[in-house]
This record gives structure tokens, sequence and C-alpha cells, in this order.
């Protein structure tokens, strides 16, 4: 069985992407969590990882002997491991777009990232609003990712067509919007629904909902008693 090493589902945005794509696609894997310190100094996150692979980041995908890291070349593994399944589009055009998005997603958006860490159980709202005020960059970020959605075939659908590797890639930056109430359009509201509703990342989620653990350099904005 195929086996996934993943960190904490409120904070981890890259262990989100190939866990939603194996749980949409109903492919059967074993989880193993591995949580972020609560202080950055500790370090017996990184050892643990360092005991699995020497990288010593998550997401690892395990499939037997076969070693895969990094989500996006995890994600492209499973596409060629399960051709059965649709993971990227089967039309070529959209598989075209999906590849595309997918790797501007993977390697750009440096402001929302930085500023606007995924954090599924808080509500930032004031600290959007301060940061959508003050950073044009991060502004700059989100009318792509907007432009981005507008594009996909049904504004009630997702973004290629049916669910597929490009939307979970899509997925933390749809948690991110949500947590700090970043003003977008009507258009990309409609898609962060779709997304929201989706069985697979509704179980995330949930997941992170209850998790408990708290990580102090994860938390910019709050503090454990808030």
């Amino acid at each position: 069985m195929l086996e996934l090493y993943i960190a904490n589902k409120n904070y981890s945005s890259w262990s989100m992407r190939p866990w939603l794509v194996l749980k949409a696609f109903e492919i059967p894997f074993q989880e193993h969590m591995i949580y972020f310190d609560r202080e950055r100094s500790i370090g017996a996150f990184k050892q643990k990882l360092l005991s699995i692979s020497d990288n010593a980041k998550v997401p690892i995908l395990y499939d037997q002997e076969v070693k895969v890291w990094d989500s996006l070349a995890i994600c492209e593994y499973l596409a060629e491991q399960y051709p059965e399944y649709a993971l990227w589009p089967k039309d070529k055009a959209q598989r075209a777009r999906a590849r595309s998005i997918s790797a501007e997603m993977h390697s750009g958006f440096t402001q929302l990232r930085t500023l606007c860490g995924m954090n599924i159980r808080a509500h930032l709202a004031e600290v959007g609003q301060r940061l959508w005020a003050e950073n044009s960059e991060l502004r700059q970020d989100v009318a792509r990712i907007e432009q981005i959605w507008a594009e996909r075939p049904d504004l009630d659908g997702f973004l290629c067509g049916a669910f597929s590797i490009a939307d979970a890639f899509y997925a933390p930056v749809v948690m991110r919007f949500k947590t700090y109430a970043l003003p977008v359009s009507a258009s990309s509201q409609r898609y962060m629904q779709s997304m929201l509703q989706h069985p697979a990342v509704q179980a995330w989620v949930e997941a992170a909902m209850v998790e408990g653990r708290w990580v102090n350099y994860l938390e910019a904005y709050q503090t454990e008693a808030e």
C-alpha cells in the first residue's frame, strides 16, 4: 500500500495537496503524521524526517521501494501509476492548462505564501484587511489567482472540468482566502464553495479543526490564549 508522510493538517499546505488527490480519487494509502515542533528551535520534526528522507521535508510518498518527494512530483507519479483515473484532465487542452497552473502555483505567489500562511482553524479577517491595504504585491498575487479561477470552463465547477490535481494545488489558497477573508469576486467565491463542499477537502478541514496542535512559529498573528 502507498504510504504518505505529512505534517499538521492545520498548517501544512504542501501536505494537503497530494493527500487530497489520493482521497479524492479513492486511492488506498496509509497516512503517517509527523507533527511540527511547537518551537522552531527544537529540531525533533526534522530529525524524524531525516530518518525517512534526506531532504527532511513533507510530503513524502513511498510505494514499496520507490520514494517520491515534493508535492508536484508525487502527484505526477500518482497520475502515471493510476492512468485509469483522470488525475490530470483527459482533454489535451485542459490537461495542458492544469499542468501549467499547477506549476505556477508550485513556484509562484510568494507574497500570498509569506504573508498569509495556511491556518485553517484561525479567523484573521482584520489581519487580512490590513495586509490587503498595505501590500500591493499581495493584491497582485490574488488578482492573478482570480484570473486563473475565472477561466475555468464551468463557473459552477472546478478549474479544468472535473476535480483534478490542479484543484488540489489551489486548495490551500482557498483556505488562505477564507482565513484572511481576502476580498475576492463572486466568481471566486463560487469556486471556493465548490472546493469547500468537496468531500476530500471537507475531510481534511475537519481533521485540521480538531488537531489540537499549536505551533508558535506558524502563528504570526495570534497567541494561544486568543
